[in-house]
């Protein structure tokens, strides 16, 4: 008798667990929810599947939101979208929002939800980007993993009126950079950063910016596997970028398509795939921006510069906050890094790593360093205001080992120019009648700045970076 009770116990309790359930409610959507859209879940249980039949959330009577399932116990990622991850929840000013979590014990529970906004239909803070920044495309296909992204893309203030060609950058985690209402905490404000140097004599940029893939960013952001955190998806986003999206942009846009006019920037884990698409395609990406890189992820990452041999025209400039995380990892990995590029024969005029006391692992930190990064960077880009000074053969050249700037001036037209600090603050002024000129800069501070000759015709101007 006892062995059939206690065989009738074992039977009840596993009736219990399996059919035990955990039913989301979302009991608040935003008031800009289109009346007839539906309402999906995707998360570590479903593949992350953003509109998957098997996602689909019911209405009740009371027209509340829910869906019933049996995940395996254990730690929960989710979140709601409204089919695409083009449609996902949002924090309430219609920014990104971390994945949420639950621990779910195997046991029946009702966990009551409230979704506050959707990334593509905003918040209650309107957009901050500059009307020169637009969706490339919401869904542009990436073959080279098989899934869309959205793709933003800042145009120079007068690419409409100047008919001239423009260097290129492209940036990972592209929902930070433009535009709060899409931001993780905070964006960098990469439009704002550049037209304020357009205005102070920047010859200009075109940003291509990349958005991360959700649940897929560390897969796409790292060549490399790491035991607990996935990755391995690097080299095929990086052949996504160089095969498809570049070839699109140079097509469609007025671009300088060589090494020394593209660059490659961003940070954490962008700046990990954007420091190993830079060193192991030299021969596309002459500009390496990293910010705060997951070095951490794998050790592998500090043999890059011995299997790559450096080319011309690269640069890389990488920086580190002492206050990421515990301690001061981030710092010695960055510090680390430089010196296996240095000791692997990477010009160290052409390796900036800075490191901010201050800084911290956050889009604010980012920020206020990309303006710095961007001038390093692309300070060697010669470009014209007007073309009719280079016609008359008027080129200014920065010589960094007399620290002068000299120019030829084949028909002896009579000139003025200024350096100016990244500011737009004047440092010097001055003239040269017929023939070629030279200034000197020995009592310059170092740091960027910008050196403009003018003519009657026009101007030009080049960024120099005294050392």
């Amino acid at each position: 008798m006892r062995k059939i009770i206690f065989g009738l116990i074992i039977l009840i309790l596993g009736s219990i667990t399996t059919f035990a359930q955990l039913t989301f409610r979302v009991i608040s959507i935003p008031a800009n929810t289109p009346p007839d859209a539906d309402i999906f879940v995707a998360g570590s249980f479903n593949n992350w599947q953003p509109g998957s039949a098997e996602g689909l959330l019911q209405q009740d009577s009371s027209g509340i939101y829910f869906i019933e399932f049996n995940p395996t116990p254990g730690v929960l990622e989710f979140k709601f979208t409204r089919g695409a991850w083009s449609s996902v929840e949002a924090n309430a000013q219609g920014g990104f929002r971390p994945n949420r979590t639950f621990v779910y014990n195997g046991q029946d529970t009702i966990l009551d939800i409230q979704i506050a906004g959707w990334e593509d239909l905003g918040g209650s803070q309107g957009s901050t980007a500059s009307p020169n920044v637009s969706i490339l495309d919401a869904q542009f296909f990436m073959p080279q993993l098989n899934r869309s992204r959205r793709i933003w893309l800042y145009l120079p203030p007068d690419y409409n009126s100047a008919g001239k060609r423009y260097p290129v950058l492209y940036m990972q985690d592209g929902q930070n950079l433009f535009d709060v209402r899409t931001s993780f905490a905070g964006e960098w404000k990469v439009d704002e950063h550049l037209d304020s140097l357009f205005l102070l004599g920047d010859p200009g940029c075109i940003v291509v910016g990349i958005d991360n893939g959700g649940a897929n960013r560390i897969n796409e952001y790292s060549p490399w596997i790491h035991p607990q955190h996935g990755g391995g998806q690097g080299d095929d986003y990086i052949e996504f970028i160089i095969e498809t999206l570049k070839p699109y942009v140079d097509e469609h846009y007025r671009t300088l398509t060589d090494p020394a006019n593209t660059g490659i920037m961003g940070s954490s884990m962008g700046g990990l795939i954007s420091f190993y698409g830079g060193i192991t395609r030299q021969d596309v990406f002459g500009k390496i921006g990293a910010f705060s890189n997951s070095f951490w992820f794998s050790s592998a990452s500090f043999s890059l510069p011995g299997e790559w041999e450096f080319q011309d025209d690269t640069k890389i400039y990488m920086i580190a906050g002492g206050m990421e995380g515990s301690g001061q990892g981030q710092v010695r990995d960055m510090q680390r890094m430089q010196d296996s590029l240095i000791q692997n024969d990477y010009p160290e005029t052409e390796v900036i790593a800075l490191v901010d006391p201050n800084g911290t692992h956050s889009e604010s930190y980012w920020a206020r360093s990309f303006t710095a990064a961007y001038q390093w960077l692309f300070s060697s880009t010669t470009s014209t205001q007007d073309f009719s000074l280079a016609d008359e053969g008027i080129i200014p050249v920065y010589n960094n080992g007399n620290k002068s700037v000299n120019w030829t001036n084949e028909k002896n037209i009579p000139v003025k120019y200024q350096l100016s600090d990244s500011q737009g603050k004047v440092i010097l002024r001055g003239s040269s009648g017929e023939g070629e000129g030279q200034v000197y800069l020995n009592e310059i501070v170092g740091g960027v700045y910008f050196f403009t000759i003018y003519s009657a015709s026009g101007r030009m101007s080049i960024k120099i970076m005294v050392y």
